[in-house]
């Protein structure tokens, strides 16, 4: 336990967490722009997830001493981790089992103070459809790359919050 308490508490730790997500931000881009597959608006808000990560990541390596830091950074981590797995699984469930009836919005609905479709529609503007799925690896869809991706993404929080919350001991 002592090794995790100083592990999350150095900076490289979540220097990780920031270009882990990092990675996946470059792997959409590389999708959307390369392989040119167009992002629907789920996979936007999974991008966003993303974001959130990333976000967390610099919040906890701004301070890694520093206990509150590392709180919102960990809380941040989380919900952007379960939010984006909800986000996933539902793109999932819309690809896996289509109906007519169960379908995605064509405009993302970010909240007025912060339209990143506005700001930034390189990364955050939808240009494709939720139930289409163009790409698999090892037999699984780029969505339930991204459900692993936020699963693992948790199972290392749950490793890490005690470690990470708990002072150093001496």
């Amino acid at each position: 336990m002592n090794k995790l308490q100083l592990f999350c508490q150095n900076r490289l730790s979540w220097l990780l967490l920031f270009f882990s997500g990092l990675a996946l931000q470059l792997s959409a881009l590389f999708f959307q722009y390369v392989m040119e597959y167009d992002p629907c608006v789920m996979c936007v808000y999974i991008r966003v997830a993303v974001l959130g990560i990333m976000l967390s990541g610099l919040v906890g390596a701004l301070f890694p001493k520093l206990w509150i830091l590392r709180f919102i950074a960990m809380i941040g981590w989380i919900v952007s981790a379960i939010w984006g797995a909800k986000l996933a699984f539902e793109l999932n469930d819309m690809q896996v089992n289509p109906n007519p009836f169960a379908t995605c919005s064509f405009f993302p609905e970010f909240p007025e103070f912060m339209p990143l479709d506005k700001w930034l529609p390189e990364v955050f503007s939808p240009t494709g459809m939720c139930g289409e799925s163009v790409w698999s690896f090892l037999s699984l869809t780029m969505v339930q790359w991204t459900m692993v991706a936020f699963i693992v993404y948790s199972f290392i929080w749950l490793v890490m919050f005690l470690p990470a919350l708990t002072p150093k001991r001496k």
